[in-house]
């Protein structure tokens, strides 16, 4: 069955049919889920609401984007919601202050760095660059996406993605010169 001919059972409250495209994306969900909210368990409450969620308002889909990216803004928008009403709110940006980052920048790293060392560092990041920078560097958005997925301004983005992908560099290079933590 393709997929489109799935979609549209799913929007006429077909069960086997929303099974069916759960299982295909919950795997996947879940993992995004957890890279932000970093406990199981609320990752999968993520996960499963945002579900409920895209299925609720699957009328809203258009086709523009692929089924899973659909879903994956949903996921990360419940999950920023969950640690917004944890009270980690993101720290509000002055955006008087911030001037236009030149998308040109020198940023590289060590080619022994991994990934997941990559991706542990970013989770020490302050809280106010971490979302921005993993949005951007491991989820793949652009400055406009992740403006309205973070409620900020495209310069704003720009400005919190190249602040931490500094800062990050800093981390990975003190990491990667002996002296590491």
């Amino acid at each position: 069955m393709l997929q489109s001919e799935l979609i549209e059972q799913c929007r006429v409250n077909d069960r086997r049919a929303q099974m069916k495209l759960y299982n295909k994306y919950c795997d996947g969900m879940y993992y995004v889920a957890l890279r932000f909210l970093k406990d199981p368990f609320e990752a999968e409450e993520a996960m499963q609401e945002s579900f409920i969620k895209a299925f609720a308002k699957l009328h809203q889909f258009t086709g523009d984007v692929t089924f899973g990216a659909w879903l994956k803004r949903i996921v990360i928008n419940k999950s920023i919601d969950m640690l917004k009403a944890k009270k980690m709110n993101m720290v509000a940006i002055n955006e008087q202050v911030m001037a236009t980052v030149d998308e040109q920048e020198d940023w590289s790293v060590s080619d022994s760095v991994t990934v997941d060392e990559v991706k542990k560092e970013i989770e020490k990041l302050p809280e106010k660059y971490r979302y921005a920078v993993m949005l951007f560097l491991i989820e793949g958005y652009d400055h406009k996406e992740i403006s309205e997925i973070l409620n900020i301004t495209p310069v704003s983005s720009r400005t919190l993605v190249h602040r931490g992908k500094k800062q990050l560099q800093e981390q990975l290079k003190y990491l990667n010169d002996g002296t590491g933590y």
